[in-house]
């Protein structure tokens, strides 16, 4: 498929629904115009086009907050664009991960629990971008910048005492205690992962290759 075979509107313009490629939330809905597009692919970070303001933009040059493409797809018209990212902080201008993070409806009976499954990681996602804005700010008071501050044996002390809260809380049998602590080591990992420079997606890797090599075994 080459960009002039695709099905721009009469303004030249092609909608570009961005997604996160792991937690698979939508993020943002944009457009896109052929040099957009090729700015995308060329940089692969995504580049929009402002229909208001009538001129390119690249997602996060001024914020930091880019996008980087791991893959885009067209539809069966050829006249739309889901394009995958790993997003580097917040989607939307108001600060939030997604720009839909309002509801026009919510149903009662039979509505999809998003709450769980897959659109719960999101917040994974949202803590590793805070971490790392955290990391790379430094704001005074912040718990998150006194450990990067303390450094690597204060991280790793945490690590090793929220794990062992853990333990402690599984043999009380006690689901409240092992949530809570379960949530500060996941925090404390997260930190440590951060001052490591190793991404999230790196260790999540890992278990999808072990889950698909199982999988392949049976």
């Amino acid at each position: 498929m080459k960009i002039s075979e695709l099905r721009f509107d009469e303004k030249g313009l092609i909608p570009a629904v961005v997604q996160d490629v792991e937690s698979k939330e939508v993020l943002t809905l944009a457009y896109m115009n052929e040099e957009s597009l090729q700015k995308s692919l060329e940089t692969k970070e995504t580049w929009f086009f402002s229909r208001s303001r009538q001129e390119l933009w690249h997602k996060g040059e001024t914020s930091g907050n880019t996008q980087t493409i791991t893959d885009i797809r067209y539809d069966c018209d050829q006249d739309a664009l889901v394009v995958l990212v790993k997003p580097k902080g917040p989607a939307c201008h108001k600060g939030t991960f997604s720009c839909f993070d309002d509801s026009l409806f919510e149903g009662d009976e039979g509505q999809v629990d998003v709450s769980a499954g897959v659109g719960k990681l999101a917040i994974l996602s949202e803590l590793e971008q805070l971490i790392a804005e955290r990391e790379r700010t430094r704001p005074e008071g912040s718990y998150t910048t006194y450990l990067f501050e303390e450094g690597i044996d204060k991280i790793l002390k945490k690590v090793g005492e929220e794990a062992s809260e853990v333990i402690i809380a599984a043999k009380n049998r006690d689901k409240e205690e092992l949530s809570w602590e379960s949530a500060d080591l996941l925090y404390h990992l997260m930190v440590l992962l951060r001052e490591q420079d190793l991404p999230l997606s790196e260790v999540l890797g890992v278990l999808e290759e072990r889950h698909t090599k199982k999988n392949e075994k049976e």
